[in-house]
């Protein structure tokens, strides 16, 4: 079952899209979710500007999709409501699902404080589901199986499993390199009002890790690039602290592909000042929170 045509899901322009990822259309298989997958999670970045900035974003997949194509990002609820509504429009059977990040310290649960994905119905594999998933991060490269195992994608380890928490649910374990522990999600259908009331807290609370901290996140095939407040860290490699608004500013458009030209003076004076601010409190102390979506 997949989700309702009710939604605004269908109001994306595919060409348009398909030009951000770099891909040509072509009919529903494996191996062109499989590029659709890795294109997405390699050009279009995990971030938070927006909440950094004070605003609370629509969830409506429309939206999203206009962020992204021009340049921008997200987090779970824009990147995989937007590519949900893409994979449907290309005539994949993609199903929205409850779900929950488990941070360091957390619970595994189905929070909302994440929206998960799975396509079914391939020519390929019929009987196979896989979790597909462009809104973690640090996450997944390429779609996984919905078949308990353990999958190496570049430097990272990655594990589904049944889920503990939720009957008849999966769950994905990451990598101990990653931000997060793992992610629960229920066979459930969801629908992007579902995760609203979750989003507002996600984007206005003082104790989220979005509005505590800058970050970006970009996966490809060998590793990820994640910049948190002022420092830009690789996986595999170092960690580099960007103390003039200029490279800061470099970095967040040649590492991650956001141009600096969408924000307004103000606006980028705004975000660095932040970013500043944030690693301050860091260094003296206090904790860069990771995300928790």
């Amino acid at each position: 079952m997949g989700f309702p045509s009710s939604e605004h899901s269908d109001h994306i322009d595919v060409p348009a899209y398909l030009a951000r990822l770099g891909l040509e259309h072509e009919p529903p298989s494996l191996d062109a979710l499989f590029r659709l997958h890795a294109a997405h999670v390699e050009r279009v970045p995990y971030e938070d500007f927006e909440v950094q900035l004070g605003r609370v974003t629509s969830l409506d997949p429309a939206v999203s999709f206009g962020r992204i194509a021009a340049g921008r990002g997200g987090y779970c609820y824009h990147l995989n409501g937007a590519f949900s509504a893409l994979l449907r429009a290309l005539g994949y059977q993609v199903t929205r699902h409850p779900s929950g990040a488990q941070m360091a310290g957390g619970e595994a649960g189905i929070h909302l404080n994440h929206l998960a994905l799975t396509v079914t119905g391939l020519p390929e594999t019929p009987e196979v589901g896989w979790l597909v998933d462009v809104g973690l991060g640090d996450g997944i490269h390429q779609p996984l199986p919905l078949r308990e195992g353990e999958y190496k994608q570049g430097p990272l380890v990655f594990r589904i499993r049944p889920s503990e928490v939720t009957p008849g649910g999966w769950r994905l374990d990451h990598d101990p390199q990653g931000s997060f522990l793992g992610m629960d999600f229920a066979p459930e259908t969801a629908v992007m009002a579902d995760f609203a009331e979750k989003h507002v807290e996600l984007s206005t609370s003082e104790d989220s890790g979005f509005v505590r901290t800058l970050v970006l996140q970009r996966r490809d095939a060998d590793g990820v690039d994640s910049l948190r407040a002022l420092t830009l860290t690789g996986l595999p490699g170092g960690k580099t602290v960007l103390d003039s608004p200029a490279e800061w500013w470099t970095a967040i458009e040649d590492v991650f592909g956001v141009p600096r030209g969408g924000f307004t003076g103000e606006e980028q004076d705004r975000l660095w000042r932040q970013a500043v601010a944030q690693h301050e409190r860091h260094t003296a102390g206090g904790s860069e929170a990771s995300p928790s979506a």
